[in-house]
């Protein structure tokens, strides 16, 4: 999305490296759980993303404490031997049980774990580093219309980790990779899928007033993305302390 946009999706809500309390549990999603992938191998970054520095805390605390907003619980996958930042009590930590199979393998692990407490997950990245809680229960209220998969298109592409899937849809992510098929698209083709553009999301005046430039679906791959997710970070708290609530 547009990178030099600034709204309030910039904000923090809520204590660095723990989701809100009970105030925030009455705002999650009914049925939804979070997963988070973490196993990616960093490479354009050059260095783990999941402890980059962010706002008073580490990139994976995060995006885990404001998916926690309207998501629980919340399962974080990592690759075998990964080691992760301190993450706040009842998160659940799986392992990809093979690396190198992409997101495709992480989804399904992810809802395989979180499967025996809710019916769906919104599917997260790490380098998210500007998830509103109310982009997620959008995505949701979609998806809940009677699709395995709610996915955003925008910028010409989908937006498969920042997405909410059915625990019922591991089972064709499972056949995929058994077949030896990695491409998320194969699952928007096999699952029964909603693609959801801008216009749909923002139809909700909630989301539009939190996120309206769609700042969620934002990632940091290369040392540039994130200087310039630090600098739109201080000008929105700069903004904020100016009295104009994070917006330019």
């Amino acid at each position: 999305m547009n990178q030099g946009q600034v709204s309030t999706a910039l904000g923090e809500p809520g204590a660095p490296g723990a989701p809100d309390g009970e105030g925030s549990a009455a705002c999650r999603a009914a049925g939804l759980a979070g997963v988070v992938l973490c196993g990616g191998r960093s490479s354009r970054m050059g260095r783990p993303k999941a402890w980059l520095p962010f706002g008073g805390e580490a990139l994976l605390q995060r995006v885990v404490r404001r998916l926690g907003e309207a998501a629980w619980p919340i399962a974080v996958v990592a690759a075998p031997g990964q080691e992760l930042p301190p993450l706040p009590d009842g998160v659940i930590v799986v392992r990809d049980p093979e690396e190198g199979r992409g997101p495709l393998q992480g989804i399904a692990v992810g809802l395989e774990a979180v499967a025996p407490l809710a019916e769906r997950a919104y599917v997260s990245a790490t380098d998210a580093p500007f998830l509103h809680p109310a982009f997620v229960r959008r995505l949701a209220d979609l998806q809940a219309g009677g699709h395995a998969v709610a996915v955003p298109w925008a910028d010409g592409h989908h937006h498969p980790l920042g997405a909410v899937y059915a625990c019922s849809a591991r089972a064709d992510a499972a056949a995929l990779l058994a077949q030896g098929t990695l491409r998320l698209s194969s699952l928007f083709e096999r699952a029964r899928t909603l693609v959801v553009e801008p216009e749909l999301l923002l139809a909700d005046p909630r989301l539009r007033e939190a996120d309206p430039a769609l700042l969620s679906l934002r990632n940091l791959n290369t040392p540039e993305d994130y200087a310039a997710a630090l600098r739109a970070l201080e000008g929105a708290a700069e903004a904020a302390r100016g009295g104009s609530a994070g917006r330019p």
